[in-house]
């Protein structure tokens, strides 16, 4: 009987017209809604990147508009992470109304919850803080090259919680904000070129620093990455088989490198035409004294047997 029982209220329920028709409804709202909340992220989106692009451009006009483009990508970055949180934090309680619930005891809650939580996740409350200041302070920006602990690389993303730094080799590091102590920013800055270039001994010193001397200037002139005219410091230090002069050049931020190597090709191709002879380790055999080297030996035994 039981069974029979339950077995009519479950066809009388699913076959009930009335309330099939009331989650319709529901999940098309529903439905509407997610549709609707996806459709204002895009266009709220859009917005703000192209305010970020005008004011940019009208920045190259007039100075006194100009953003640096560093802060403008990353508040860009952060300003479209809240309007999307928010939008859907309200179709979500937008959701929680169709479904027949009152939202305002589940605000409540969640602040009562969220402040529990608060004390437990300390981690959490200083990775927000300490992002929150990487922002304002304007400590780095998306695009900028840091060295964080023992990572180096392109800054990609910088969130309230978290910073994702890119480094040369393609892997992607994500850190938390707490966990950055100390942050060496190379994109600020100038860098600084340092080419050493080492001759033999039996060469002029006096007449190769005079040769790289007159290629400064046209160095200046050949790469843009060049701020100044570069330098030649003079002899730096004695190796065992060659002298060591120094070169520098201030550079723009981070081209320091394609400098060096350009400069360390330019200066081999006019050594190689000046005839200035590379040094390479030299080996000089000291016989003992009173004992009678191997070549005179063998000398001795020649002579003996003509």
């Amino acid at each position: 009987m039981d069974f029979i029982k339950y077995y009519d209220e479950f066809i009388a329920y699913i076959t009930d017209i009335e309330k099939w028709v009331a989650f319709g409804k529901v999940g098309l709202k529903i439905i509407l809604i997610l549709v609707v909340a996806r459709i204002t992220v895009t266009v709220a989106s859009a917005a703000v990147n192209r305010i970020f692009q005008e004011r940019q451009s009208q920045g190259n006009r007039l100075d006194s508009l100009r953003i640096d483009p560093r802060r403008s990508q990353t508040l860009r970055t952060l300003i479209n992470n809240i309007i999307k949180y928010t939008i859907y934090f309200i179709a979500f309680l937008n959701v929680f109304t169709f479904l027949g619930y009152d939202p305002k005891p589940l605000l409540a809650s969640a602040g009562v919850l969220g402040l529990a939580i608060g004390f437990g996740a300390q981690n959490l409350v200083r990775d927000v803080i300490t992002g929150f200041f990487i922002i304002f302070e304007d400590q780095f920006a998306v695009g900028d090259v840091i060295t964080v602990g023992k990572v180096t690389g392109t800054v990609q993303e910088i969130g309230l919680r978290v910073t994702r730094i890119k480094i040369w080799t393609g892997e992607v590091h994500i850190i938390p904000n707490g966990n950055i102590k100390d942050v060496t920013n190379l994109s600020v800055a100038n860098s600084l070129a340092v080419v050493d270039v080492s001759v033999a001994y039996n060469e002029d010193i006096n007449e190769v620093v005079k040769l790289l001397e007159e290629q400064t200037s046209r160095w200046e002139e050949e790469y843009e990455q060049v701020v100044a005219t570069p330098t030649v410091l003079g002899v730096e230090r004695f190796g065992t088989s060659d002298v060591v002069i120094r070169i520098i050049a201030e550079c723009q931020p981070m081209q320091h490198y394609p400098v060096m190597r350009g400069l360390r090709a330019d200066i081999k191709r006019m050594f190689d035409e000046r005839g200035i002879e590379a040094p390479y380790p030299h080996m000089v055999m000291i016989p003992h004294p009173g004992e009678e080297s191997q070549m005179e030996k063998t000398e001795n035994k020649e002579k003996a047997s003509s």
